[in-house]
């Protein structure tokens, strides 16, 4: 096991009110706890809001977290492994490749940067940007010292990709890392990506609206909705419509390309709970059709499927004994709703 990620939890301080005397908190990311082993790629999915960004800030320490760990290799970031230590070792590649290149830095400078705060010499970290960008599919003769506003979307994201790289690290985390791009350019940097991580190694998390790139890129896939974890298990599990009825309404609306596949009834009514003050027990439950006193009451855990090694959901209906009436019942036969 590379990242072991263990009750993360991160909410956001408001204040509201008359002078602001009354504070409330948004509830990001909450308890959440998975594994990631050595060379696969976990893909992160979920509407806006439900904690994904956040979640991959957390790990990498851009924002710190309110409780919870995360152990690399075995050692808990910020205590046996110091956080510079760790970024050597987890890189990440956000969703705008604009904003995240500094329009002042050449892109040989911006790519150099990193390898040169972490103690290369000034010409080891142009030589190393050089032979990242070549790695990316980028001339250095050409590109070494151009600046990003005379680059293309998929330019400049190569570039993030290669200055991601230029620390040799084990992790990549790609926020939405091609939802800006057009298709043509997605598919490019999609097969780079995935020529990258067997030419380095790497292990990938992946965070994306996108299910079908999702499908494509991940082993696993961990679904979140409302800061919590609902289920997480193997790409190709998930991706046959999953097992929590969040999963498997979010796959439903995917699009077809089959006119017989259309979806002509919303697979889910309603906007998701206001994160400041989420509803009781299971936080699906104003949503889910399933939904039963047990599920208002009683927050349900993570539980242990035989469907598939490490397969897990968090819903009354998986779990013997819960106090659900479809409690253990293999819940991929439910078609309808309780009548």
């Amino acid at each position: 096991m590379l990242l072991d990620v263990s009750h993360l939890r991160k909410y956001f301080q408001l204040s509201t009110g008359l002078l602001s005397r009354r504070k409330s908190s948004v509830q990001a990311v909450d308890e959440v706890s998975f594994q990631v082993d050595r060379g696969e790629t976990l893909g992160i999915v979920g509407e806006s809001g439900c904690g994904k960004s956040t979640l991959a800030r957390l790990i990498i320490r851009l924002i710190d977290p309110d409780a919870g760990e995360v152990r690399l290799d075995g050692q808990t970031v910020g205590a046996e492994v110091a956080i510079r230590d760790m970024r050597r070792a987890i890189q990440m590649v956000f969703q705008d490749s604009y904003s995240s290149l500094n329009p002042r830095l050449s892109i040989e400078e911006s790519v150099a940067f990193a390898p040169a705060v972490h103690g290369d010499s000034h010409a080891a970290a142009a030589r190393r940007a050089h032979q990242v960008l070549a790695q990316v599919g980028l001339d250095p003769a050409q590109f070494a010292h151009r600046y990003p506003h005379e680059l293309s979307g998929g330019q400049r994201q190569r570039v993030n990709i290669a200055r991601a790289l230029a620390l040799l690290p084990q992790i990549v985390i790609l926020d939405e890392a091609v939802s800006a791009l057009d298709k043509s350019v997605e598919a490019q940097v999609l097969n780079l990506l995935m020529e990258l991580k067997r030419e380095f190694h790497l292990t990938y998390l992946f965070i994306s609206h996108d299910l079908n790139v999702v499908n494509y890129m991940s082993d696993r896939v961990l679904v979140m909705y409302l800061g919590k974890v609902v289920e997480i298990g193997p790409a190709e599990g998930i991706a046959e419509g999953g097992v929590h009825p969040y999963t498997r309404a979010l796959y439903s609306a995917m699009p077809s390309m089959d006119p017989d596949q259309r979806v002509t009834e919303p697979p889910l009514t309603g906007d998701p709970p206001n994160p400041i003050n989420p509803p009781s027990g299971c936080r699906f439950h104003p949503r889910c059709p399933f939904a039963e006193p047990v599920c208002t009451d009683t927050e349900p855990q993570l539980y242990d499927l035989s469907i598939a090694p490490g397969y897990q959901v968090a819903c009354h209906m998986t779990i013997p004994g819960s106090g659900h009436t479809g409690a253990g019942v293999a819940t991929r036969s439910i078609a309808e709703p309780n009548s």
